[in-house]
């Protein structure tokens, strides 16, 4: 029971501080104070889900997709809601999940590459300099890919959307479920 509340008080402090990140790069956007608040919720959401799959050992650019995809669907859903672009829940909720740590590394491994005169110091600080830079690659990938997918799936301009109307509507245009047909007179 104590390792269970040690883990949930993990979880709530990462999302807590990926609330105050988001809400600090919500209003650098000058955006309204509720969108503000549901773009933090959001943040602390997605950042604890991929604290959460991190610790069940997913890797952080799945999880990071996983963090990511989530947000964006219920971005979506908050767009719907208060008719607001969705965008403006979703970007600043995914900022705090940029990977600044493994970027930063890469750098720092940079320049102690280029300062480095033993060549087993400069091979693996060249090993560093590749492992941190694919990750933050891999992850910005992820997060990119997580937030653009149920954006571009979910508008109503989507191919997604355009074929679920087409669905639904009859074979002329018409409502299925009344006929299915324009109205003949």
């Amino acid at each position: 029971m104590s390792d269970f509340l040690l883990l949930a008080g993990k979880v709530a402090a990462d999302g807590l501080f990926a609330v105050v990140a988001c809400i600090g790069f919500a209003l650098i956007s000058n955006a309204s104070r509720p969108v503000c608040l549901m773009a933090g919720l959001l943040a602390g959401l997605g950042h604890a889900t991929r604290y959460v799959l991190l610790h069940l050992g997913m890797g952080i650019t799945s999880a990071s997709l996983c963090a990511a995809t989530l947000v964006s669907f219920c971005s979506m859903f908050c767009a719907r809601r208060w008719h607001t672009p969705a965008e403006f829940y979703a970007f600043p909720a995914l900022l705090p999940m940029i990977p600044g740590m493994y970027a930063y590394r890469t750098i720092l491994a940079t320049m102690h590459f280029l300062s480095a005169a033993e060549p087993s110091a400069r091979e693996a600080l060249l090993v560093e300099i590749a492992y941190n830079a694919l990750t933050t690659c891999c992850v910005m990938g992820a997060l990119v890919i997580g937030a653009i997918v149920p954006l571009f799936a979910l508008h109503e301009e989507s191919p997604l959307a355009r074929w679920r109307h087409h669905r639904t509507a009859g074979p002329e245009g018409g409502d299925a479920e009344h006929g299915g047909g324009a109205r003949q007179d």
